[in-house]
């Protein structure tokens, strides 16, 4: 594809490298609200994305109320991964509605959410994420999804009006229907994407080129780990994720993968990955970098 016409919009080059290094799932737990404020801090986290549905979501909201300069997100919850701590829909409770399991949560994995879940009842619920966000004093400058499930043919119009309405950039990449294919899509869905990002790249929408970020499955060596994943990072605009989170006794109860979250909030605080990221020339924004770009 041509460049990504946001680099010029920055006041960058067609041969730039940019990356939104992105905190997930902030509320989850009180642990990723810790590490969020202190990375935020810090200053080398550049954004983040709160669950609405999560118990520690107001939490979050109190601290971007007091800090309201924060580059924070909604991460758009349709499901509810962990065994023994849950989560479901703040629109309904309704079985009807495809959002709810026979435990009354949401589904745990992806592929049951979007098979299950009516598109006006996920369109409702989407939205009353971003509208309770924004009644609790947290100025959104992105909306994006949490464990990928909006990326589906019966949720994408959906987001992308939510997107629109709420003046909210979204997670949406610049890729061609081989690229969507590659991501994980069925044929119709990747499809109706690439037609998708040509009308909304016209429309002035700003997009990403890569979605990609600290994989939550070996903590050796983190911080090399972390300079490898940010040297590899290709021309144009990435979202780059991680989990962060401080140990505390709840988070190892509810996830087996904290040692990865624990280690990534420690070296995300690290002078030395600043220096590193400063020498190799990566430029770091936050989504408000793209929400100033938004179309009227």
């Amino acid at each position: 594809m041509q460049p990504n016409p946001v680099l010029r919009k920055l006041g960058l080059s067609d041969t730039d490298r940019v990356a939104i290094i992105h905190t997930d799932d902030i509320g989850m737990c009180q642990a990723s609200v810790t590490a969020y404020q202190e990375l935020w801090e810090f200053g080398i986290v550049s954004s983040g994305a709160t669950m609405v549905p999560c118990p520690w979501f107001l939490h979050a909201a109190r601290y971007c109320r007091e800090h309201p300069g924060v580059d924070m997100g909604v991460h758009l919850t349709l499901t509810s991964e962990w065994e023994t701590y849950r989560w479901g829909p703040l629109s309904t409770r309704d079985p009807a509605s495809g959002l709810i399991d026979e435990q009354g949560y949401f589904y745990h994995r992806t592929q049951p959410a979007q098979e299950h879940a009516d598109p006006q009842a996920a369109a409702l619920e989407m939205k009353t994420q971003v509208e309770r966000a924004i009644a609790a004093g947290i100025q959104p400058t992105h909306a994006d999804t949490h464990m990928g499930t909006v990326a589906h043919l019966k949720f994408i119009p959906s987001y992308i009006q939510l997107g629109l309405q709420f003046h909210l950039p979204i997670m949406i990449m610049r890729l061609d229907q081989a690229g969507w294919l590659k991501m994980g899509l069925d044929e119709a869905t990747a499809q109706m994407a690439e037609q998708m990002v040509h009308q909304l790249e016209e429309a002035g929408m700003p997009l990403l080129d890569l979605e990609t970020g600290m994989n939550l499955d070996n903590p050796d060596n983190r911080m090399a780990q972390i300079k490898r994943a940010l040297d590899d990072l290709p021309v144009g605009v990435t979202h780059f994720i991680i989990h962060p989170s401080a140990d505390t006794p709840e988070l190892r109860a509810i996830t087996p993968d904290w040692r990865c979250r624990v280690v990534d909030y420690h070296a995300f605080q690290e002078e030395e990955l600043r220096r590193h990221i400063q020498s190799t020339g990566l430029h770091v924004i936050g989504y408000h970098h793209l929400q100033a770009l938004m179309p009227a």
